[in-house]
C-alpha cells in the first residue's frame, strides 16, 4: 500500500476543548512535540478555522497570527497548517497567515457548496501553498454529489481532497464506499478527518486508507470538537502493525501527548483520559495485568516499560509468567 501521511489537528479541532485558549506557549511547545514526532502537516488555530475568533464562535485568547509565529518559530519538518471557510476568512487574511509563516492550508466548505472554495484555492495556490481541499459533513450528500463537488476541487488546483466525517457519523462501510468512489474519479491523493462520536475514528481511518485514501488526520489522545478524533498515537501503532510504510515515530507522539499536550490541558483545568497505557498494551499483545509489574520493573531497572511490554509481546509471555517482566527489564538495562 502507498505512503500515509499525517495531519495532526490537536491545535486546531482540539481548540473547541479549550473554548479556543490555547496560547503562543501552548502552541509553540505542543507543535515542537508534534514536529518531533514526524508528523506531517500540524493544523492550528481558532478551531472554527482562520479568523474564527468572534462572538459567533467565541473568542480566542490569541489572534491566529500569533499562534501561527509561535508554530513557525520552533518547526522544522512539517507543514505548518491553517483551516480556512470561505465566508469566515477571506483570501486577505491567508495572505496574512502565509506572512506569519503558515506552509498549508486546508480549504473548507460543506460537502455540496465547494464552488466557493474556487477564489481561495486559486489564491492559495498563487501563494505557493501546500493546498488541501475538505467536503465537510460527508454523510449528507450521495457518493454520486460528494465525487461532482471533490472534481471541482481538483479543477482548482487542490492538492488533496478529503471527504470529511464532521459529525462522526459514518460507518465503515460508509467511508469505503465514499473514499473508493473518490480514489477512482479523482487524480489528486484523498485524504480523511474523522470524529469519534459513535466510537469509529480510527476503524473509519483504516477503512479510508484500505480504500486509497494516504492523507489521514488525527489528534493528540484524540483532542477535538464531540467525541474527539482519530487518536493521533494509536492510529501510529495500529499503522506499524498493518506494516505501512509512513513518517511518524510512536513512541515521541505518545510522549508529546503526556509531555506536551496533557500538562497544558491540565492547566486548563481539563483531565483527559489518554488510555495509551491500554493502547501500547494492545500494541504489544500482552495481558492488561502486565502493565503495573512492567512499570515497577522499569523504574527498578531504569528502562522504557513500553520496551518491556513490546519484548514480552515479542516473546509471547502469558499469564503466570510475570517473572519474565523483571528478567526483560533486566536484559534491557545492560543493552
Amino acid at each position: 500500500m502507498p505512503k500515509i501521511f499525517l495531519t495532526d489537528t490537536s491545535l486546531r479541532d482540539g481548540s473547541h476543548s479549550v473554548s479556543h485558549q490555547f496560547t503562543p506557549d501552548n502552541i509553540a511547545k505542543i507543535a515542537k512535540a508534534l514536529d518531533d514526532a514526524g508528523i506531517d502537516m500540524i493544523e492550528l488555530g481558532h478551531g472554527d478555522g482562520l479568523t474564527g475568533s468572534t462572538i459567533n464562535y467565541g473568542f480566542s485568547s490569541n489572534s491566529d497570527y500569533e499562534l501561527i509565529k509561535a508554530a513557525s518559530s520552533v518547526v522544522k519538518n512539517a507543514k505548518v497548517a491553517v483551516l480556512l471557510l470561505p465566508g469566515i476568512g477571506t483570501v486577505e487574511d491567508l495572505e496574512k497567515a502565509k506572512e506569519c509563516g503558515i506552509t498549508a492550508v486546508r480549504i473548507a466548505t460543506h460537502c455540496t457548496e465547494a464552488d466557493i472554495a474556487e477564489q481561495h484555492i486559486k489564491a492559495a495556490k498563487d501563494m505557493g501553498l501546500f493546498t488541501v481541499g475538505f467536503l465537510m459533513m460527508a454523510h449528507l450528500t450521495s457518493v454520486d454529489r460528494l465525487v461532482e463537488e471533490a472534481l471541482k476541487l481538483e479543477s482548482y488546483g487542490a492538492d488533496v481532497v478529503y471527504a470529511t466525517d464532521s459529525a462522526g457519523a459514518l460507518l465503515p462501510m460508509e467511508v469505503t464506499e465514499r473514499i473508493t468512489a473518490l480514489k477512482n474519479a479523482l487524480k489528486v491523493p484523498i485524504g480523511h478527518h474523522s470524529h469519534n462520536n459513535i466510537g469509529l475514528a480510527v476503524a473509519n481511518s483504516i477503512a479510508a486508507i484500505e480504500a486509497g485514501a494516504t492523507y489521514i488526520d488525527g489528534s493528540l489522545s484524540g483532542l477535538g470538537a464531540g467525541a474527539g478524533n482519530t487518536s493521533t498515537e494509536t492510529l501510529i501503532a495500529v499503522l506499524n502493525r498493518m506494516g505501512l510504510e509512513h513518517n511518524a515515530d510512536l513512541y515521541k507522539a505518545m510522549d508529546a501527548s503526556t509531555k506536551g499536550l496533557v500538562p497544558v490541558l491540565e492547566s486548563k483545568g481539563l483531565h483527559p483520559q489518554t488510555n495509551l497505557d491500554a493502547m501500547i498494551l494492545g500494541y504489544a499483545g500482552v495481558y492488561s495485568s502486565f502493565m503495573l509489574h512492567a512499570k515497577r520493573a522499569a523504574e527498578r531497572f531504569n528502562v522504557d516499560a513500553r520496551d518491556v511490554l513490546i519484548e514480552l509481546g515479542r516473546r509471547g509471555a502469558v499469564g503466570g509468567q510475570e517473572d519474565w517482566i523483571i528478567e526483560v527489564a533486566h536484559e534491557l538495562s545492560q543493552k
